[in-house]
């Protein structure tokens, strides 16, 4: 299963990131969407888990969960948008978090890239940083990678000047 993983679009949605979303089967996205033309103009092309962010109005928030959990081929996978870090995860989730860690812990909201194992909890933590335009982060960025049979590999950072 190939994924792109995507967060902070802010209403933005370009020919670079359709470019990636055309060679997933699925695109993951971690919040602040925006305007949902651009869930529409994804879930036109592939199938999309995401959840709402900080940002979204009602209209995303009756669409998309604030939390989204799933399996993805073997793995149990945790989206969220405001997650906080390993050793520092929101409060809103830290007990369940702590009492049942997920295989793969993603969310957005910092616009930084980060991608860490949380050695406490065994769960590999995603953020996929903004590839939208607003906000102060000098690099567009989404994660793409494959999940098969319970194991993640060729993990890939793509990168675009704003």
């Amino acid at each position: 299963m190939k994924i792109l993983l995507l967060s902070d679009t802010h209403s933005h949605y370009d020919e670079f990131m359709e470019k990636y979303i055309l060679q997933a089967d699925e695109v993951w996205h971690a919040g602040d969407i925006g305007n949902l033309e651009v869930t529409d103009k994804i879930t036109a092309l592939k199938p999309l888990r995401a959840v709402y962010g900080n940002i979204d109005d009602d209209k995303a928030r009756m669409q998309y969960p604030l939390n989204n959990r799933f399996d993805c081929e073997g793995m149990d996978v945790w989206i969220t948008h405001i997650g906080g870090y390993p050793g520092r995860y929101n409060p809103n989730i830290r007990q369940e978090i702590n009492a049942k860690p997920p295989n793969i812990f993603i969310c957005g909201h910092s616009h930084i890239l980060k991608v860490m194992n949380d050695k406490k909890l065994d769960c590999l933590h995603m953020n996929p940083g903004a590839v939208g335009t607003h906000g102060f982060h000098q690099k567009r960025t989404m994660l793409r990678f494959e999940i098969n049979d319970g194991k993640i590999s060729n993990l890939e950072v793509v990168e675009k000047d704003r």
